[in-house]
């Protein structure tokens, strides 16, 4: 089997669960902080939004240099703008991934700012860490950010105790 066809699984799996918890956030509440040195809800929810396409940018691109990298994160204005720029970013990730090659992941990717190389590693493994693993991250975050509201959660890879206690009461 080809490298691409477990990821792109992977992404269509994981973006139904980043589906999810998108549509649940609060965004007239966009500017909410559960500590002074968090990300506010708003650029968290947006920046989960988004991450799917960094498995476009790491495929399509050789290196991400912060030193020239104007990274701007607006909050979104309505649900329906959060879940278009998902869609959107899930759409590009496997378009991408559907015309990689196995060659193409073991192709080098480098992290800098500047001249300073944060890390040089193979695709694959940029993929699985920068790309995978960030937005699970953050989709976790966001999730804590919820619970923090009081928001009832939804169940990614199992029932939360929010739909236990649903089930429990019917």
């Amino acid at each position: 089997m080809s490298l691409n066809k477990p990821l792109i699984a992977e992404v269509q799996r994981e973006a139904e669960n980043t589906r999810k918890i998108l549509k649940l956030v609060p965004v007239e509440q966009n500017d909410w902080k559960p500590h002074a040195k968090s990300m506010a809800l708003g650029k968290l929810a947006m920046h989960v939004a988004e991450l799917p396409g960094w498995v476009s940018m790491t495929m399509l691109t050789d290196e991400l240099d912060f030193a020239k990298f104007d990274y701007k994160l607006a909050p979104p204005s309505s649900i329906e703008e959060l879940m278009e720029k998902h869609e959107e970013h899930v759409a590009q990730a496997l378009s991408v991934l559907e015309n990689c090659t196995d060659e193409d992941f073991d192709k080098n990717w480098t992290m800098r700012t500047g001249e300073h190389i944060h890390f040089t590693m193979p695709k694959s493994v940029v993929l699985r860490t920068f790309a995978l693993s960030h937005q699970y991250h953050h989709r976790a975050q966001l999730g804590v950010y919820l619970r923090m509201l009081d928001i009832p959660l939804p169940g990614m890879y199992g029932p939360t105790a929010d739909e236990m206690e649903a089930m429990a009461a019917k």
